[in-house]
């Protein structure tokens, strides 16, 4: 098996920050009526509309994805940038959430290492923060 090396070119680096949001997510392990979207697809969808209406810039790469691995823990974002902390955020409401994370994705693209503190976060994401891991930085040798 091959696998595909990627490395960080930073400071350099022309990689955007990326919002990985869960569109498999629900809230509620209540059946879902046939054709209903689940909860991650609303906020995506909410995210993708507010981001087109109120910033609009290239500065971010808002990536759906099919599952992060939480399912027990409701609507489920990462956010990650090559040499920087990725944010896992879990038990969103969607439709609350979207502007509270690009509140917090402009603060997190603004920080030249990413660390935003705790009581910078907008508030609904104070309590929806699930873990910060630390950057994976390109070795240089």
């Amino acid at each position: 098996m091959t696998l595909k090396r990627t490395t960080s070119t930073h400071p350099n680096s022309t990689a955007k920050p990326t919002l990985f949001v869960c569109k498999s997510c629900d809230r509620s392990s209540e059946e879902r009526p046939k054709n209903q979207p689940t909860d991650g697809k609303i906020l995506l969808d909410k995210i993708n509309s507010l981001y087109d209406e109120k910033l609009a810039s290239d500065d971010l790469e808002i990536k759906p994805v099919e599952c992060l691995w939480a399912c027990s823990q409701g609507c489920v974002v990462s956010i990650s940038s090559p040499d920087k902390p990725t944010y896992l955020f879990v038990n969103l409401p969607p439709e609350e959430s979207p502007t509270a994370l690009l509140e917090f994705m402009q603060l997190y693209i603004k920080s030249r290492k990413g660390s935003i503190a705790w009581k910078k976060f907008p508030k609904l994401l104070q309590s929806a923060i699930f873990a910060q891991i630390p950057p994976v930085v390109a070795d240089n040798k």
